[in-house]
């Protein structure tokens, strides 16, 4: 398979993943603000987001691994630059919460993770190009 064919793939599961991610934070949060359940199940509704969310990374992950060497290593310095980068900041942060600063809603490291990914994956890009 050529990068082209695994980019069109990938895209498309992701694509695919994250509309139902989408569907399933609307159909959760609307249930859940509209009828009373007992917390066991509260809790089940509240998570159901999560299910599609292991769709992306199971597309995030094929995609990797059938990449070429040079996608491969960019990918790797990106999500390194990432992980690094978001520690940094909510570390960052827990001492500063430490003074009256409020606390960090956690549900905000993924998406400063995959954020930050992103940026860095155009600048790795470019280094290579």
């Amino acid at each position: 398979m050529n990068q082209n064919e695994v980019m069109k793939r990938y895209f498309k599961e992701f694509g695919i993943s994250m509309g139902i991610y989408v569907v399933a934070v609307i159909v959760s949060t609307t249930i859940l603000n509209n009828f009373e359940f007992p917390q066991f199940a509260q809790i089940i509704i509240t998570l159901i987001p999560v299910i599609p969310t292991i769709f992306v990374v199971i597309s995030i992950l094929r995609g990797l691994r059938e990449s070429d060497e040079l996608q491969q290593r960019i990918q790797l310095q990106a999500v390194t630059f990432s992980a690094i980068t978001t520690g940094l900041i909510t570390f960052s942060y827990g001492f500063l919460e430490n003074i009256g600063f409020p606390p960090f809603p956690t549900i905000w490291v993924l998406p400063i993770m995959f954020f930050l990914w992103g940026i860095s994956l155009g600048y790795f890009w470019k280094t290579y190009s």
